[in-house]
């Protein structure tokens, strides 16, 4: 298995896509704009879509996704787009709505869309074939949400989503093999109420969450906003937490054993 970073930027600007992840050729673990940097032909080979929660920057790829390949795809099943019952719901009624969007739940007929919502459960395991097994973890934000662990014998990559303080998470991976964690810091220590009320981490935060990471693990830093890098990443460096940090960057691959 393996897993491209298309996106991991808070936001966009010249050079920043946000959120989402190319799992092997045909699994998306979120679609943010990231997605759009795919030749069409990859496109077409994506069957899943995993989205962590309802917000724009994660969920914006798949309305644009489904038109682009709708004629590409006659006479295949629908793209199966997988999330919390109430993540789908927010898609069907403000983006799949006629007045956003066209409805590509029903399109090109409604025997035979291009898109299909799945809903799956915290904790539940899906099964991508070849071995391909993802675990639906808890995360902590303003609407329902989750982050995801691509399982592998040689350790679990894991993605928090987006996420505030939250215990559940620590628990479920205390009880994992973590290889590679990738968790975001969306603001800077100075910024600690507007990330509290919008339930995001900022650096001091983040030190205190990974305490609850007794495992050596290698932490990716993803969801930071444009410009803002090179603070949020020196406020990082500060902590002593005893594991590897470093920022995400867009087209690193994964490799999981």
């Amino acid at each position: 298995m393996h897993i491209r970073v298309l996106g991991c930027s808070g936001s966009i600007a010249e050079g920043c896509r946000t959120t989402a992840f190319l799992l092997d050729d045909d699994v998306l673990i979120d679609a943010g704009t990231g997605v759009g940097d795919l030749p069409l032909e990859q496109l077409e080979r994506i069957d899943h879509v995993l989205l962590s929660h309802s917000h724009l920057d994660h969920v914006l790829g798949v309305p644009l996704l489904a038109d682009s390949v709708m004629r590409r795809r006659l006479g295949r099943p629908p793209i199966r787009v997988h999330g919390l019952p109430a993540t789908l719901q927010a898609l069907r009624d403000h983006v799949f709505n006629g007045v956003i969007w066209p409805d590509f739940t029903r399109l090109p007929d409604g025997e035979h869309p291009v898109i299909e919502l799945v809903p799956f459960e915290r904790g539940q395991h899906l099964d991508f074939g070849a071995g391909r097994t993802v675990e639906v973890l808890p995360a902590l934000h303003t609407v329902p949400a989750v982050g995801f662990a691509v399982l592998a014998p040689g350790g679990a990559w894991v993605f928090t989503g987006d996420t505030a303080a939250n215990p559940a998470l620590w628990q479920r991976l205390a009880q994992l093999r973590v290889s590679h964690l990738v968790i975001e810091t969306a603001f800077r220590n100075d910024e600690q109420s507007i990330a509290s009320v919008s339930q995001h981490l900022y650096p001091a935060e983040l030190g205190r969450e990974l305490q609850h990471l007794h495992q050596p693990a290698h932490v990716h830093i993803t969801h930071v906003k444009p410009g803002e890098l090179p603070q949020v990443m020196s406020e990082i460096s500060a902590l002593s937490c005893g594991h590897r940090l470093e920022a995400l960057m867009a087209g690193r691959r994964f490799e999981l054993a």
